[in-house]
């Protein structure tokens, strides 16, 4: 190794050591970056807690990825496909260039193998060969890739591949990654993947391959459990879509274009340290937590749980908690049939009579409208039970 590169490790310890026990010296007043454009979101209701030219157009390179691990794993949940399946590799992913784990036409895989060769090699050939798959071309899973952004409302991105490589009308913004990766967080199975450190592909064969993930936060930055980092050369430079938790906290960071080889890393380190720093998160209920119960008109059964349907909570500056409080409101009675995850009730988290944020209450089970004779029974013995009162 040579006298600079040891030189380099030893900066990038330092300032790691630096920026994790003291980040509040290492940030100052303002947060300075490297990168030209940043964000950093509480995933929970979306906040943002800092942003720099966050709706800037960009090349994304491989941080394109996560919107294929998303697309990919959301068809699978769909019954399009199983993880199990056999996906052979054609010519068109056998073609591709770039990161790849080097497919030959007709070569067969997994398609969480293909997965999970995205997610921690990065690999391009695969990422043709598991669209191909899915949707039977590269075209059509690009498509279903720009219709999930639209439906998620991004405005600054567009989709050309499935693998990042530069293309005059490929962009994206670190805002609307932000909210691709949000998304990603409803499936654990993208954090699973994009968390794995090492895999080795083609094991019982002659040619073994190691897969090593590029994201560095996994071993430098305690908490760090996904996503993907992005390079192609100056036309996007260093980008990384990261997230991280402590303490019930879940932060969400993306930084596009930074020049300096590692300073996506660099720059995301400086804005969990300052999220983390500078906000909690008040949990007051866990997701599908049991409230309380709602009475069913023309039912088979006379209540209905109502369970939360996400995480009750609120991230707010630290030592700022004094005030908050909760208020639940529930339907007095609903008409039966009931579905499963239907909306009957809210929690309001309310600091000194501010709303903050509110949250949906959902029915806990499905209940079926009661039979004609059951309607009968219930009023006779509302009518029995009256005059039984009454005397």
């Amino acid at each position: 190794m040579s006298k600079n590169c040891k030189k380099s490790i030893c900066k990038i310890i330092l300032a790691i050591f630096v920026l994790t026990i003291f980040p509040s010296a290492a940030l100052g007043v303002e947060i300075n970056l490297e990168s030209p454009s940043a964000i950093l979101i509480e995933p929970n209701n979306g906040k943002i807690l800092y942003e720099l030219n966050p709706h800037e157009r960009r090349n994304p390179a491989s941080v394109t990825k996560l919107m294929t691990l998303l697309v990919a794993i959301e068809a699978i949940k769909n019954g399009r496909a199983q993880y199990e399946d056999i996906v052979v590799a054609s010519e068109n992913a056998w073609r591709l260039g770039g990161s790849q784990i080097y497919l030959e036409p007709g070569e067969e895989m997994t398609l969480k193998e293909l997965l999970l060769a995205i997610a921690v090699g990065s690999a391009n050939d695969a990422c043709v060969a598991v669209a191909e798959h899915l949707y039977g071309t590269h075209e059509a899973f690009v498509k279903v890739m720009n219709d999930k952004a639209q439906e998620l409302g991004l405005k600054n991105t567009h989709f050309v591949n499935a693998y990042g490589l530069f293309a005059e009308e490929h962009y994206t913004s670190a805002y609307d990654v932000a909210q691709i990766a949000r998304e990603a967080l409803k499936h654990q199975e993208i954090l699973q993947l994009t968390s794995v450190k090492h895999y080795r592909l083609r094991e019982d064969t002659n040619k073994p391959f190691q897969l090593d993930n590029s994201n560095k936060l996994l071993w430098w930055y305690k908490g760090a459990d996904g996503f993907k980092t992005g390079w192609i050369g100056p036309e996007s430079g260093y980008c990384l879509a990261a997230t991280a938790e402590r303490d019930g906290l879940r932060l969400i960071a993306v930084v596009l274009g930074a020049e300096q080889h590692r300073g996506n890393f660099r720059d995301t380190m400086i804005l969990f340290n300052h999220g983390f720093a500078q906000y909690e998160f008040k949990e007051f209920l866990k997701k599908g937590q049991e409230i309380g119960k709602v009475k069913v008109e023309k039912g088979t059964q006379d209540y209905i749980t109502a369970v939360t349907q996400d995480r009750v909570g609120v991230i707010i500056e630290k030592g700022n908690v004094e005030g908050l409080d909760t208020k639940i409101e529930m339907l007095p009675n609903i008409t039966a049939p009931v579905k499963a995850g239907e909306m009957i009730g809210r929690v309001t988290i309310i600091k000194n009579e501010e709303i903050l944020d509110e949250f949906q209450l959902i029915s806990k089970e499905n209940v079926e409208a009661g039979s004609i004779w059951r309607q009968y029974s219930k009023l006779f013995k509302n009518i029995v039970g009256f005059s039984s009162a009454a005397l």
